[in-house]
């Protein structure tokens, strides 16, 4: 089955909500322009069952279809991020500061768009809970929904999602059975020495030296404390210390993140860490102190969940276009709460040679929003077949 034909022909609609969404961005928890658009277009859909203020801006949105069944919940990601539009398109954002530059735009698109072909087929059983959530890129808005109790207060019995992918085919989905994304934790060290005079350091406890040493020992824990067929990543991405060039500071801090796929491995670089900043500190006559904070979990894939949406993928897109076996890549998703608390997966999708996520010159590419909303349709569809 290709892309279904009822939402190739909301096509241009579809590009309309979505570069809309892209002129207006909004972060974290405050999405409350981007609901609002959200709701409107539910309630153009004949969706009446609508629920917001969840996780302060998120919505969830419940479509009943032609007989009793099971609760299938799919996920949308609304917020932007703290950076510049430099895309150069005619729909750039209009907000400074703010942009669209991960393709969340073009998630809420596809999934309102399989929202407005499943409120006017109903060709499925049970219910559909359409997730559109706040706050994926900093504060864990998929955590908040979850402790605020959306799997229980709609009985959602397995959860699926989907994010656009640089630099892949467009239309072609990627996905595997297991250990899809990274955990994602931060760490700060802050280390207390002792300053002065920068041409009298041997009165001093240069914390300089301390946060270099530190810096290159902390390399060491994916080298030579974790076996070398893990995945992990420790990197150290801020060093801030001094004021001017003849003084030696009195502190330095280093800050960094880890990315890892197992919890055990995870403890081991917590306590390496520790030691590490602790003793190396020591070492020139001065303190250090660990703030580890645990943020993302890994994002796993349910096997079961995992290759029916992989079948449901190639009925889309085709057989060649879908790979089942990708591997893991380090980034992190707050979708992994949302699988931690039901059975689901998460895709890929590309969307062609652009500018990656992140980057001050990305943009969705509006030609992949029907592919994604066909797969969301499609996989109610046949998740919940009428008997």
């Amino acid at each position: 089955m290709p892309i279904v034909n009822s939402i190739a022909a909301l096509s241009d609609e579809m590009t309309g909500w979505r570069r809309h969404l892209h002129q207006t961005p909004e972060l974290g928890l405050d999405c409350f322009k981007t609901a609002e658009f959200v709701v409107e277009r539910l309630r153009e859909f004949g969706i009446t069952e609508i629920h917001t203020g969840i996780a302060r801006t998120g919505v969830v949105a419940i479509i009943e279809g032609r007989a009793p069944g099971r609760t299938i919940g799919l996920r949308a990601d609304m917020d932007a991020l703290p950076m510049q539009d430099l895309s150069g398109t005619d729909w750039a954002s209009r907000v400074p500061g703010m942009a669209h530059t991960c393709g969340h735009d073009g998630h809420t698109t596809m999934l309102l768009g399989a929202a407005k072909y499943l409120a006017e087929t109903r060709n499925f059983a049970g219910r559909v809970a359409l997730i559109f959530q706040p706050a994926e890129e900093n504060e864990g808005g998929g955590r908040i929904m979850v402790e605020e109790g959306m799997m229980d207060r709609f009985d959602i019995a397995e959860v699926y999602g989907i994010h656009n992918s640089p630099g892949e085919t467009p239309g072609h989905f990627m996905t595997n059975q297991g250990a899809l994304l990274a955990g994602v934790d931060e760490f700060t060290i802050e280390i207390q020495g002792k300053g002065g005079h920068g041409a009298m350091p041997f009165q001093t406890r240069d914390p300089v030296i301390a946060a270099a040493s530190i810096t290159q020992a902390l390399q060491t824990i994916v080298s030579r404390n974790v076996d070398a067929l893990e995945r992990l990543v420790v990197s150290v991405t801020q060093i801030h210390t001094g004021t001017a060039m003849n003084i030696v500071p009195d502190t330095a801090t280093i800050n960094g993140t880890v990315r890892y796929f197992d919890k055990e491995v995870q403890a081991v670089v917590r306590e390496r860490m520790a030691e590490i900043a602790t003793f190396q500190a020591q070492s020139f006559g001065m303190t250090a102190r660990l703030d580890y904070v645990e943020g993302y979990p890994p994002t796993i894939n349910h096997p079961e969940q995992a290759l029916f949406a992989a079948s449901v993928a190639r009925e889309v897109a085709g057989a060649e276009a879908v790979d089942d076996d990708a591997p893991p890549i380090m980034p992190g998703e707050d979708f992994s709460y949302m699988l931690e608390a039901r059975p689901g997966a998460y895709l890929f999708l590309g969307q062609g040679d652009t500018a990656t996520c992140h980057h001050p010159q990305y943009d969705f590419n509006d030609e992949i929003a029907p592919v994604g909303a066909s797969f969301f349709a499609r996989l109610i569809e046949r998740a919940s077949p009428l008997p």
